[in-house]
């Protein structure tokens, strides 16, 4: 390690559980991170100043003035000129430590690219909003053999997962019962979008989640033993409980790649003039509940007992019973998906 790495790194190296060795491990590694926003901004600030190698983000979103509060990567600036998340990361990191590899890719994570965006990698990281690519996540670290970390925040409330595949539990055997084929959505779900989210659970997360990260990319496999991690910093609660793996698991046993292949993802088609239809599977949805939830973070709310109607500006939502939606004012899978999960859930 050359002079000017080990001064800025010394404090670490003076970790024994890291050491010079596990530093230059460090240095030698890359990661990539799925979705830049609280969780993502917060976990990638971390691992470029620890000195991961090279760092790889992926985000579909621009920076918007309701982000500053809790994401931490971004100015005002950014906000005003709406720049992409992961432009706007990538210019930040870069500026943090030149001596790191930062990649900025504006892209929606799907099926169809998946394993193009995460290929390569050591290390898959959760900074997303939603199950539905979450569970995408998990197919394709079990599919290529690669450790992920699970991570995800609402309100004061926040939860980690790190999944080595046959070697843990996944995310399928934590939360996919035996008697299901996959991931059961009766209603809708609660998200930053409609409960809020306080920035200090997110840092408390993500600091969780940074740390399994460098314990794995150091080599320090038996310091990553598959536990699921909660923290609420309201209540001051705090949780750690090994998950056992699932025998009969869909993703991990079975090998069943549902995400990956795209069976489990909501059907869109384009429907009219700047419209994008989403048809939900396995979802009734009380309307009323949910137009009394969204009301206070969205204009216009109408319901009649059929559809729910309002308007996220410059978009229009019209939501069905059946979890079907219509999305006007954009012909953009990425927008229509995102503001499904923002208001309804994945």
């Amino acid at each position: 390690m050359d002079p000017k790495s080990y001064e800025r790194y010394s404090r670490q190296i003076l970790f024994s559980e890291l050491g010079e060795a596990g530093q230059q491990r460090l240095l030698d590694s890359s990661a990539v991170i799925i979705g830049c926003g609280a969780l993502g901004t917060a976990l990638a600030n971390l691992l470029v100043r620890a000195g991961v190698g090279k760092l790889r983000i992926v985000d579909r979103d621009f920076v918007e003035p309701s982000n500053l509060q809790r994401q931490t990567l971004f100015e005002e600036s950014d906000a005003l000129e709406a720049l992409p998340k992961a432009v706007a990361a990538e210019r930040r990191l870069r500026a943090i430590n030149s001596g790191v590899s930062v990649e900025g890719i504006v892209a929606d994570v799907s099926p169809k690219n998946a394993e193009e965006l995460l290929s390569g990698f050591p290390l898959i990281l959760d900074g997303t909003d939603n199950f539905e690519t979450r569970f995408l996540l998990n197919d394709v670290a079990i599919h290529l053999n690669v450790p992920w970390i699970y991570a995800a925040v609402v309100a004061s409330y926040g939860v980690t997962l790190t999944v080595r595949p046959g070697q843990t539990a996944c995310l399928a055997c934590a939360l996919e019962s035996e008697n299901e084929s996959g991931p059961r959505t009766t209603g809708t779900e609660d998200t930053c979008d409609t409960i809020g989210v306080l920035g200090a659970a997110a840092g408390v997360i993500a600091s969780i989640e940074a740390a399994e990260a460098i314990k794995l990319l150091a080599g320090k496999y038996e310091s990553a033993d598959g536990r699921l991690i909660s923290f609420d910093v309201w209540s001051g609660k705090f949780q750690s409980v090994r998950v056992a793996r699932n025998p009969q698991c869909r993703a991990c046993v079975r090998r069943d790649f549902r995400y990956l292949e795209g069976e489990a993802q909501p059907h869109l088609t384009m429907c009219g003039r700047d419209s994008v239809q989403i048809h939900e599977r396995s979802r009734q949805l009380d309307l009323s509940a949910l137009g009394k939830r969204i009301a206070p973070t969205v204009a216009e709310v109408r319901e009649n007992g059929f559809l729910l109607r309002f308007r996220v500006p410059p978009y229009e939502m019209t939501v069905f019973a059946d979890g079907r939606a219509i999305i006007k004012g954009t012909r953009d899978a990425s927008v229509a998906r995102s503001l499904y999960a923002r208001y309804i859930g994945a």
